[in-house]
């Protein structure tokens, strides 16, 4: 028995360890910076391996900004040493900002504190004082994490020296390359570069050149640029290749046991024409007085086992990646676009979120089971529409067997929208740019995407899928993410109010205001013709939505909880959440869950990253693409919108093409220009003219530069 002891694991019991929320503790009553040795006696971490663990925690904190090392090896808590954390902002003109993690304004960050630095790379800082434009100015204490192991840029060599110019322009400094790490790159070839020196307060980023992308740009060229700059994942590795070879198109007889069948029920998938994966179906039938709804998602848990090699690259990636022309995906095709696609007529293995609604339309009991299923029909929003409100005469002929279910459909997501319309609904209006491409991949048109009712009939049984998982979590208090968006900060609301207030109008809510006081403003300003204006200016005030294991509601959609599990083909996040209700079906316990708190934490900081990453990439690629597109149109005139106001100028889009370009400050009519952040705008000193957010303005296309992807335009009287 004493040996068995002895043999014990202490890494298997977490108790051993002291939670973060303990460490932080006791160095907050300690007063003052604490050893190892002191911190390891004073929480009676006695055991060898336990004191490595403790050791990995306190990186871990250290890493996350909670405490720091000083140079006499003792641990303090950061925030005792008036130390921020945050993510640098680069400019290309050298100097940056830090986005603090804690919120609030950004601290500037001259160009002497960013020669060691460069974009996104996440430090510890503190306030030097407030500079000459008011603004509080910062210096790096500490780097926590270099952000850039790798830029993609253009070669450049003069004489025996060699730079690579990053592509990414928020990257300010150029990376040396030394002659015997060229890799025989010519001049003004695009490149990878590996940094193997990240910069410091004497020397730029010095790289080594490991792979040679070409010279002439072309649509697939700036794809490879874009992941490459933004180190999006795009080979599988061979363990995860193994892996994915492993399954085929077709459910095994085996795994279609001990599941609810769905089969002979006709669910539906509605997605775009162009959707390749099809995650979601949805049934519902009538049911005495209320409705019975089924949101049925791919079981992709069930084949994506925790630990396994497609579970990490999973993981690393993040989520899909959406280019124009090019997906990235987060799993392999075998399970992305066969086995967890829910094609029509062919099983599929499926976890279901079934709801019952009363004749109000709220849902007044929720079920999750685990499903096989076979999907009726691969419908498109196009379709739907036609049929559903359209009544489209040869369309509900040719699918005059799923018509009942289709009308069905869509009274209940009338029914239910209207009840959350009731409540609080944000709905700002919104149109998706689409391109039309030639053979080549070259622009041929840009045009805008309306969203219709059959687009917003999907949204509303997913938002009620996504809300009925969060709060099955909650319930059961089980590690799994939420999809958070926090109050806007005080900042943005006191600037949001001062513009309100010149246009007579006012945001209900006080310090807090809720989804309902901006749904009530919204539908107060639905009619008037600066609408356009004052939804830009309300979005704009708002947060970003991450996900996090702390739930703390999602603002914008008016939910005090909120969870993403509707996606699981293309978000990591949504496979966590189908993990977790997984793990409870088969009577799991929390405890029991194969995720910590701090675990589910880190995933949920990992995977709002690789959404950022994402979306950043994917807007280079869109801006390439218009960029392009506008080359043949230099000197030509257009109509549009102020977009954006800045101290330098005025942003502009186009007119049916959503084409955004600058008219600088010094192309417009001859004067001094004041900018007005709070009234977004800029007034001339001489003349009173003004170009503020959401003006109507005619402008000339004067330069498009695709390397940096930039459009200029010249006003027009």
């Amino acid at each position: 028995m004493n040996r068995k002891s002895k043999k014990k694991n202490p890494r298997a019991e977490p108790h051993l360890v002291p939670e973060r929320e303990i460490i932080l503790d006791f160095l907050t009553r300690a007063n003052r910076p604490l050893s190892f040795s002191k911190i390891t006696k004073g929480l009676s971490v006695e055991n060898a391996a336990a004191r490595d663990a403790l050791e990995r925690r306190l990186q871990a904190m250290q890493r996350d900004g909670q405490i720091i090392k000083n140079r006499r090896e003792g641990f303090g808590l950061a925030k005792k040493m008036d130390l921020l954390r945050g993510r640098v902002i680069g400019h290309p003109d050298g100097y940056g900002f830090l986005k603090l993690d804690e919120g609030g304004d950004d601290l500037y960050l001259p160009a002497r504190e960013m020669r060691s630095l460069l974009h996104g790379d996440v430090v510890l800082a503190h306030v030097t004082g407030v500079d000459r434009r008011g603004r509080r100015e910062g210096a790096m204490v500490e780097v926590l994490e270099r952000a850039n192991k790798q830029i993609v840029g253009r070669y450049f060599r003069e004489g025996n020296i060699g730079v690579v110019v990053p592509d990414n322009k928020r990257l300010h400094q150029d990376v040396l390359i030394p002659k015997s790490d060229s890799a025989r790159a010519k001049n003004s070839q695009y490149v990878v570069v590996d940094i193997v020196q990240q910069p410091d307060r004497h020397t730029q980023p010095i790289g080594k050149i490991t792979e040679i992308l070409g010279k002439h740009m072309s649509p697939e060229l700036a794809v490879e640029i874009a992941i490459r700059s933004h180190e999006i994942p795009s080979d599988w590795p061979d363990a995860a290749t193994k892996d994915a070879k492993k399954y085929s198109g077709q459910v095994s007889k085996a795994d279609k046991q001990g599941r609810t069948d769905l089969r002979d029920l006709p669910l539906i998938t509605i997605d775009g024409e162009d959707a390749r994966d099809f995650d979601d179906a949805v049934y519902c039938e009538k049911q005495g007085n209320g409705w019975r709804l089924l949101v049925a998602i791919a079981d992709v848990s069930h084949y994506v086992q925790p630990g396994s090699a497609l579970d990490t690259e999973a993981q690393s990636r993040g989520n899909s990646v959406y280019f124009p022309r090019r997906v990235i995906p987060m799993l392999p095709e075998i399970l992305s676009n066969e086995l967890c696609s829910l094609k029509p007529h062919v099983d599929r293995l499926c976890l279901v979120c079934e709801l019952h609604i009363n004749k109000q339309g709220r849902v007044k009991s929720l079920h999750f089971f685990e499903g096989l299923m076979r999907s009726e029909a691969r419908m498109t929003y196009t379709d739907v529409a036609a049929i559903a409100i359209d009544q489209d005469i040869a369309l509900r002929k040719q699918y005059k067997n799923i018509l009942p279910q289709l009308e069905d459909l869509h009274a209940l997501y009338q029914l239910m929208h209207q009840y959350r319309k009731s409540i609080a609904v944000v709905e700002f209006a919104s149109s998706e740019t689409k391109f039309v491409f030639d053979e080549e991949g070259e622009v041929l048109n840009i045009h805008s995407y309306e969203r219709n009712d059959a687009h917003r009939l999907i949204e509303e049984f997913m938002l009620a899928a996504n809300v009925a998982a969060a709060g099955l979590i909650i319930e059961h208090k089980i590690p799994a993410l939420f999809r958070i968006h926090e109050t806007p900060k005080q900042e943005k609301l006191t600037d949001l109010r001062t513009f309100l207030s010149e246009l007579g109008l006012a945001l209900d809510g006080g310090e807090e205001p809720e989804a309902r006081d901006y749904a009530k403003l919204l539908e107060q300003i639905k009619l008037r013709e600066d609408r356009h204006l004052i939804e830009t200016v309300l979005l704009r005030s708002m947060s970003l939505a991450v996900y996090s294991a702390e739930n703390v509601g999602h603002f914008g959609l008016g939910f005090p909880a909120y969870a993403h599990f509707t996606s699981p083909i293309r978000r990591y996040p949504d496979l966590l959440v189908h993990r977790a209700i997984r793990h409870l079906l088969r009577k799991g316990s929390a405890a029991g869950f194969g995720y910590s708190e701090d675990a589910m934490q880190a995933q949920g900081t990992h995977c709002s990253m690789t959404e950022r990453r994402a979306d950043e990439a994917t807007r280079e690629i869109v801006q390439w693409h218009k960029c392009q597109f506008m080359q043949e149109k230099v000197g030509e005139v257009f109509e549009g919108t102020i977009s954006s106001v800045t101290s330098f100028g005025v942003f502009v889009e186009l007119d049916d093409i959503f084409v955004e370009g600058l008219v600088h400050i010094t192309s417009l009519p001859i004067d001094y220009y004041h900018f007005d952040p709070a009234g977004h705008r800029l007034r001339g000193e001489r003349s009173g003219r003004v170009y503020r957010l959401a003006n109507r303005v005619k402008v000339k296309v004067t330069r498009v530069d695709v390397d940096d992807k930039k459009i200029d335009f010249e006003m027009l009287e």
